[in-house]
């Protein structure tokens, strides 16, 4: 859990929030991320999305950043680039509430360097990958 950065805390709903220890704690830690409620039948998928997704998404970093090193960036300038990339990313699905097939789409020049390496990516089973 980190503090003034982004947490997620998912509460069921069949318990109480009206119970005061529980608004407390929701107060709490809805001022300092994200907070959801969430049916219990949902627990446990979010938890292998949010709870596990930070693993696969620091792997998506540093495979990003390996590939700056191997074209030459060096490694810290490479690991900034791709964890900003990867923020500025989110931060425009979560700003705009566009899908993120139409910003990926949006983003890419036809012919271009971005489209190349999705079809490179699709081709490896990325989404089926994340998906399972």
């Amino acid at each position: 859990l980190l503090l003034g950065i982004r947490t997620i805390n998912v509460e069921d709903v069949s318990k109480s929030i009206l119970n005061h220890s529980a608004r407390i704690q929701w107060d709490l830690l809805s001022t300092v991320g994200f907070a959801v409620e969430v049916p219990e039948a949902y627990v446990d998928p979010v938890t292998g999305l949010s709870g596990s997704g930070p693993s696969y998404m620091f792997a998506v970093i540093e495979g990003l950043a390996d590939g700056g090193v191997k074209a030459g960036l060096p490694r810290d300038l490479a690991l900034k680039l791709a964890a900003h990339t990867l923020y500025g990313a989110a931060k425009m699905v979560l700003e705009t509430g566009t899908h993120p097939a139409k910003l990926k789409d949006d983003v890419q020049s036809p012919g271009g360097s971005s489209v190349y390496g999705m079809h490179k990516l699709e081709s490896g089973g990325l989404k089926v990958v994340l998906r399972n």
